[in-house]
């Protein structure tokens, strides 16, 4: 499974995956997946691990980022890292968006996911 080589954000749906929190699957192949979440104020990544890796970007807003027990604010320009099965979560205080980059990729994120169009020649 791979995603076309050129992906335009307004090709990509926006998936609706928690209250206040949209998904967009930016680009992936079987080893490594890229995802923007739209976070409105006040919502919550909730709690949770998974045996991927995980590096976050703060494209915008601020996030209350909890690591292993760890809670620390972060801010446009901000990342943190996540190493396989270490719960974390974070709550968005201003509005946001996160670009999340696992490893391997997160298959259960593929599930109920619809793609957008694949115009001929997209794969090249």
């Amino acid at each position: 499974m791979q995603s076309p080589h050129f992906i335009f954000g307004k090709d990509v749906p926006l998936e609706d995956v928690d209250p206040g929190i949209k998904r967009q699957i930016l680009g992936h192949n079987d080893d490594i997946l890229l995802v923007k979440a739209v976070f409105e104020a006040g919502a919550e990544g909730y709690q949770h691990q998974h045996y991927h890796s995980q590096v976050s970007y703060v494209e915008s807003g601020v996030f209350d980022v909890t690591i292993d027990g760890v809670t620390r604010r972060q801010s446009v320009g901000d990342s943190y890292f996540i190493p396989p099965n270490v719960r974390h979560g974070a709550i968005c205080v201003e509005a946001g968006v996160l670009l999340d980059m696992f490893s391997p990729i997160r298959e259960d994120f593929f599930e109920n996911y619809k793609t957008g169009p694949s115009p001929a020649g997209d794969n090249s």
